[in-house]
């Protein structure tokens, strides 16, 4: 990845963490980094946890087409080692905010 897509990947979750702010969310971790993948967004809103990937695309097409199973399954390990350190159960879901130019939307649990 070059210089250009990580600064533009930095700035769209830097743009979706205002998002979440804004409509109630509390931030709790940005890039929460593990051995087994990357969280982009912790967040929490009222009881239960989310862990929010983005994606962004300034090209036609949609951007929910990038979340691969593979990249699901990294996700779903990073969960497992965050909550295992916090030793809790909290109630949690993965959501997914896709950032197409100026549109921003939220699609909440996206795996069951």
């Amino acid at each position: 990845m070059g210089l250009k897509e990580y600064l533009f990947g930095h700035e769209s979750e830097k743009k979706a963490a205002k998002y979440l702010a804004k409509n109630g969310y509390k931030i709790l971790e940005l890039n929460y980094k593990t051995k087994f993948g990357e969280i982009d967004i912790i967040a929490s809103n009222g009881s239960t946890l989310h862990f929010i990937e983005v994606k962004a695309s300034t090209k036609d097409y949609q951007t929910i087409y990038r979340v691969t199973k593979s990249k699901l399954e990294k996700i779903i390990k990073a969960i497992d080692f965050y909550m295992l350190s916090l030793n809790s159960n909290i109630p949690y879901q993965i959501d997914l905010i896709c950032i197409n130019g100026e549109d921003i939307e939220l699609i909440e649990n996206i795996t069951y």
